[in-house]
């Protein structure tokens, strides 16, 4: 049975991009062209903290690029650069097995999930929200529900439309985030009643949510204070299924 199809009685609704991956969503970008390796990086950290759109970001990204990056060279980049945190696959099967939807809510692009399903990197999914700025055609292994991701307010938008769609209540969703570029996703789910979760949490996120008094429900991982580098190294110590505790508390209490 396609996941998509099944019962659920909980959602988990997570970002990818140093969430559950030390990787960023342009990185396969930089693969293929170093030169636009630190341009990359600079556009990722303007709209994950909050300075621009994140329509503004692909303007800036379809500048860069002399053409589509085919499937191909989507592969040939996650062989050699796909990377997840440890316990990442485990967490999304333990959901799958115990009917919890494990959404993936990123702007991270479409097509790259796409080819790292067909590749069977993660465990399958039964719903994707994601970057469409590039995307391949339907194959077999794509999620059953696939989102395009225009701008991060749309995040939300997405998280109440599956649980809708599944029937289930805001009390047994989950979301997950990491940057300011998740706060929005972050006050969607205090609005609704929904438990949040950072992880590996910058100080952009802590910044968004603590001036809109939107609690944290939980902090996973290393938490980030302003100004301070990231440390892919202790990031790397945490393993996510520490975190089945604390979804077992929240979607099964």
């Amino acid at each position: 049975m396609h996941p998509s199809t099944r019962h659920f009685r909980a959602l988990v609704s997570s970002d990818w991009s140093e969430c559950l991956s030390p990787t960023g969503p342009f990185d396969f970008i930089a693969f293929h062209f170093p030169e636009h390796a630190a341009r990359c990086e600079e556009i990722f950290r303007r709209y994950t903290g909050n300075r621009i759109t994140l329509g503004e970001a692909c303007e800036h990204l379809a500048a860069l690029l002399p053409g589509p990056v085919s499937a191909e060279a989507m592969d040939a980049y996650l062989e050699r650069g796909f990377a997840v945190y440890r316990g990442v696959p485990e967490l999304i099967a333990w959901c799958l097995e115990r009917d919890i939807l494990f959404m993936i809510n990123t702007t991270a692009m479409i097509g790259y999930f796409q080819r790292v399903l067909a590749a069977r990197r993660l465990p399958p999914l039964p719903a994707l929200s994601a970057n469409a700025f590039l995307r391949y055609p339907p194959a077999p292994s794509d999620p059953g529900l696939v989102f395009e991701l225009r701008e991060i307010s749309d995040k939300g938008v997405h998280t109440a439309e599956v649980a809708r769609r599944f029937g289930i209540p805001p009390r047994r969703v989950v979301v997950i985030g990491d940057s300011g570029g998740d706060g929005p996703h972050f006050v969607w789910a205090h609005r609704a009643g929904a438990f949040t979760i950072g992880s590996m949490t910058k100080e952009s996120l802590s910044r968004y949510c603590a001036e809109r008094g939107v609690p944290i429900g939980h902090r996973f991982g290393v938490s980030y204070a302003a100004g301070e580098p990231r440390d892919p190294g202790r990031e790397g110590a945490f393993d996510f299924r520490d975190l089945i505790p604390v979804l077992r508390g929240v979607l099964e209490g």
